[in-house]
């Protein structure tokens, strides 16, 4: 699976020629041009109104260190495109090899964009006061830390607002951009409304999808339980109930084909999620949403609200307290609670 785009902002520099000068405008104009664009295309309801700027970003034009900020866009647009490079090349191999007609392509982020500010804290996070330790490391040797101090080659790794993007440095492309590339929702990867949980689905299967259904959009949710549970249909076959002796969860997602195709899924349960204590669920038209573990819920009509601007927990409490009670027996169920960390 590609890590691209992902901390840290590494890319080639004939990918990132591609993408010099497309930001130096801001994160303030990419977000209202990505909101008209996303209008003029259908992707969103036009009911759907763009969520403000994160309180945690400055707006552009009081912004600091534009050049460095500009750059890691940059870098992460061409980090983008090598992975569309790649992704290119499976579908060009499996187009001479006669495949790709009769093989489905699911193309989907496993969350929204990341809010991470990955090496703004300091100027230089790991200084080479010890040469002697910092070596080159064995080919087949694994890099363990998080964010390691070296390269594989052995120079030091450096961070900070006044280090321009490297394949020496360590940097996430921050909260402010990341906001811009969530754009209209709010929050971000690790949270649970819109921002963090809201990925696009892309399918692709000429034999299994009617023609006429290409380019079309389908706004049924689906979750990532639902792969499984879409390609052990596809393949017509069976979940296991076992692994040699050993029971295993039975299969909690629903198959996609039918929303492939424009149909109904047959889903009879709300999707449910828990993230590092961050809460929610989907019924129907209902959302739920908490942030951390002790935050408070929140409910939104998603249809009429899809930026979750309107929270109508106070306008609705016993709605809310049926999808809370639901979503708590789910949590209990699903192991997620009691909370891991309250053990400790």
């Amino acid at each position: 699976a590609h890590t691209a785009p992902h901390w840290p902002m590494h890319a080639l520099p004939e990918d990132i020629a591609k993408y010099k000068g497309k930001y130096d405008k801001g994160w303030d104009t990419m977000r209202e041009a990505r909101y008209q664009r996303q209008l003029k295309m259908g992707l969103i309801d036009a009911k759907w109104k763009m969520s403000p700027r994160d309180g945690k970003a400055p707006a552009w034009k009081d912004a600091k260190n534009k050049e460095w900020e500009i750059a890691l866009m940059e870098i992460y647009a061409a980090m983008v495109d090598r992975m569309d490079q790649g992704i290119g090349n499976i579908v060009k191999a499996l187009e001479e090899t006669g495949q790709l007609d009769n093989t489905l392509i699911l193309f989907l982020a496993d969350n929204g964009g990341c809010a991470e500010n990955m090496g703004r804290q300091r100027d230089i996070r790991y200084k080479d006061t010890n040469p002697d330790k910092i070596i080159p490391m064995a080919k087949d040797a694994l890099q363990t830390e998080m964010i390691p101090k070296r390269t594989r080659d052995g120079r030091v790794i450096r961070q900070g607002t006044s280090v321009m993007p490297g394949d020496d440095t360590y940097h996430g492309y921050g909260l402010a951009w990341a906001n811009a590339s969530n754009t209209p929702f709010r929050e971000y990867k690790h949270w649970v409304h819109e921002g963090g949980i809201s990925s696009p689905l892309i399918a692709h299967w000429p034999k299994g999808i009617n023609k006429k259904r290409n380019g079309k959009l389908e706004g049924q949710p689906g979750h990532l339980i639902d792969l499984m549970a879409t390609c052990v249909d596809i393949a017509e076959t069976e979940y296991p109930k076992k692994v040699g002796e050993v029971e295993i969860v039975p299969l909690q997602g629903v198959s996609l084909t039918r929303a492939f195709n424009g149909k109904k899924l047959r889903r009879k349960k709300p999707i449910y999620w828990e993230h590092e204590g961050n809460r929610a669920m989907r019924d129907g038209k209902w959302k739920l949403v908490a942030k951390g573990s002790t935050g408070p819920w929140e409910l939104y009509d998603i249809e009429a609200d899809r930026t979750e601007l309107n929270n109508l927990a106070e306008k609705h409490p016993k709605r809310l307290k049926r999808m809370v009670d639901d979503w708590e027996a789910w949590a209990v169920a699903a192991l997620a609670k009691p909370w891991p960390w309250k053990n400790k």
